[in-house]
């Protein structure tokens, strides 16, 4: 199951190894429990956190020990995509959740991962300032961004990609009428960036672009449940419509994609604009755009 994906988190750990750099190749982090404070982290949090940044090479480390966040030397069973990692010996201290020291060997920023600090440190995460189980993201964050985090999605063309399939399916339910009032809502900047396959509207990914699926979607009548029974859209056929029409990557689940897409839409949507499209949605789906 994909994990929560905490941008705080991942603020402090790449900050923590970029302040642990001492010249070329991984060198040694320690990250204590004073690094984070008031943050309810443990130590599964910062196993999948680490997992994920050296996947999606944010960082290049080398890691000990197991994964399974207890003091077994040799784990009975290893699965092969858990981070090779050793908890310290105060894992099991009964004086709090987190260990006083949690260590792996070593670590550095990919280019990547120096990329993504560097606009961090310009706009640190707010849930630094407001303290724990505060929202992975805010409203100030780029859509297309938004998505890809929040989605568990290796990158923003994924991001881009699955964003239109889901719009795609969700213009289907809708009448002329009520996507052209969606639509209009949607003409904020998806994404600052001089990368021209990247450079549109949130409108252009809504309106779709393909333009025979553009042009058939003006024409088609709502699938709802009125709708025959080959058309019609029901929670299933959402859900299987995005992840095969989108590729999904093996980083997450259509469940996860459809509701970082939902969440990052509704943050451009009038509450008026946010009820018609609840209203028009089955009821998983509905679920899903009502908790996002």
């Amino acid at each position: 199951m994909p994990i929560y994906i905490r941008d705080d988190l991942v603020y402090v750990l790449l900050r923590k190894i970029d302040e642990s750099d001492r010249g070329p190749g991984p060198d040694p982090v320690q990250i204590t429990e004073t690094d984070l404070t008031g943050m309810e982290v443990t130590p599964a949090d910062l196993l999948g956190h680490l997992d994920y940044l050296n996947q999606e090479q944010y960082i290049n480390a080398e890691f000990s020990g197991n994964a399974y966040g207890n003091q077994e030397d040799v784990p009975d069973a290893v699965n092969p995509k858990e981070v090779d990692f050793r908890i310290a010996n105060t894992y099991g201290s009964s004086d709090g959740p987190l260990p006083h020291l949690i260590e792996f060997e070593k670590a550095e920023l990919t280019e990547k991962g120096r990329r993504m600090l560097e606009d961090m440190k310009a706009k640190p995460p707010k849930a630094l300032q407001k303290g724990p189980n505060v929202p992975i993201l805010d409203k100030d964050k780029p859509f297309l961004e938004k998505v890809m985090v929040k989605g568990n999605l290796p990158d923003l063309y994924d991001a881009r990609d699955l964003t239109e399939v889901v719009f795609r399916v969700m213009r289907d339910l809708l009448t002329k009428e009520a996507a052209d009032r969606v639509e209009s809502e949607l003409h904020e900047e998806a994404l600052p960036t001089d990368n021209k396959a990247l450079q549109m509207e949130i409108s252009d990914l809504w309106h779709d672009t393909n333009p025979i699926v553009a042009f058939v979607s003006r024409f088609r009548p709502p699938l709802h449940d009125n709708a025959g029974f080959l058309l019609k859209i029901d929670d299933d056929r959402f859900l299987f419509r995005v992840a095969n029409e989108g590729g999904l990557p093996p980083t997450t689940d259509r469940e996860t994609v459809v509701k970082a897409v939902f969440s990052a839409t509704k943050d451009e949507l009038s509450p008026e604009r946010v009820q018609e499209v609840s209203e028009a949605l089955p009821g998983v789906v509905r679920k899903l755009w009502e908790e996002a």
